[in-house]
């Protein structure tokens, strides 16, 4: 099993992040979803004690690997084959019901750790068959959908999931190609670049990031799943649970920040009506005191886990 299940990312500060719930309220349980490797599990398990822990993952292979580095917590852990975005309907099925108010989930919303495992396809590193899904038992792979995309559909996608400034060239030229592996597509992409762009990218990341990293929100339907989670999981908190998500790109954050930010300003009170100032509607939910801007990884940690450098992590708790 890949080695990269063993580095989570910010794992002092989901612990810190949701301590403060788990001091208040000791017998609440937590949900961790995606599972992962089960890193931050463990950490949550081991450090902050949590009586129980829920494991969300559409990945067989994660929930399998987590399965059997947890086992030693025993019955305090169990796992379910689920996407995040079902967490509600996973809790109703498990018959968790009212109870499901007391969970305070923690999410990492992309399984970086991922990113490496060739045999998926999701590394530029090596050589693979396209395949890019998190769940292999359903959808089309990344090479099933450049098989069939037309240059205007794929150019949209690069532009939008990818931010790729290049997305024009780059999708004529896998059109022209139709690649089936990772490493065809990872030439496809450096050689549609001008040696200006390249050497440009390659200081900060390899040219083929972001193009690898549309394809694998497309194929997963990332963006979709995180609207459904952030519109589900706060109200899954009881009074002072927290919900922390980890995300590792810009189009993540972006979500996770507004959506936050709408959930913790107060309702607009009703216009030309005096309300005494006591009266005046509150916020649900607030953003913890010194979690505005969001963690980032330590020094200590870029220097041991560079893939943590895109990592930021937010919180929001359920104030009333």
């Amino acid at each position: 099993m890949s080695a990269a299940y063993h580095l989570p990312v910010l794992v002092d500060e989901v612990c810190e992040g949701l301590a403060p719930a788990l001091r208040a309220a000791p017998g609440l349980p937590v949900v961790d979803c995606p599972l992962g490797g089960g890193g931050h599990a463990e950490a949550i398990l081991g450090r902050l004690e949590a009586p129980r822990l829920l494991g969300l993952d559409r990945d067989p292979a994660a929930i399998e690997f987590a399965s059997q580095r947890l086992a030693p917590f025993g019955d305090r852990f169990c796992a379910t084959h689920a996407p995040f975005s079902t967490l509600a309907e996973v809790l109703a099925d498990l018959g968790v019901g009212p109870v499901a108010r007391e969970l305070p989930p923690r999410t990492e919303v992309v399984l970086r750790c991922q990113l490496d495992r060739r045999e998926r396809g999701f590394s530029f590193m090596g050589d693979a068959p396209l395949d890019m899904r998190m769940d292999t038992t359903r959808g089309p792979t990344a090479a099933e959908v450049l098989a069939t995309i037309d240059a205007k559909a794929l150019t949209r996608l690069l532009r939008e999931l990818g931010e790729e400034p290049d997305a024009d060239r780059i999708a004529k030229a896998i059109v022209a190609t139709r690649p089936t592996t990772t490493r065809a597509l990872a030439e496809v992409v450096e050689n549609a670049m001008s040696a200006r762009q390249r050497r440009q990218i390659g200081k900060r990341i390899h040219p083929a990031t972001r193009t690898f990293q549309a394809l694998r929100i497309h194929v997963n339907r990332e963006l979709e799943e995180l609207a459904t989670f952030l519109d589900e999981a706060p109200e899954l908190l009881s009074l002072g649970g927290r919900l922390a998500v980890i995300t590792f790109h810009s189009l993540e954050d972006r979500a996770v920040k507004r959506r936050f930010g709408a959930l913790s300003r107060a309702p607009e009170p009703p216009r030309g009506l005096p309300i005494p100032a006591a009266e005046l509607p509150t916020a649900r939910f607030s953003i913890p005191k010194g979690a505005r801007q969001g963690w980032t990884a330590s020094a200590a940690e870029l220097e041991t886990n560079p893939r943590s450098r895109s990592a930021r992590l937010r919180v929001l708790e359920r104030a009333a």
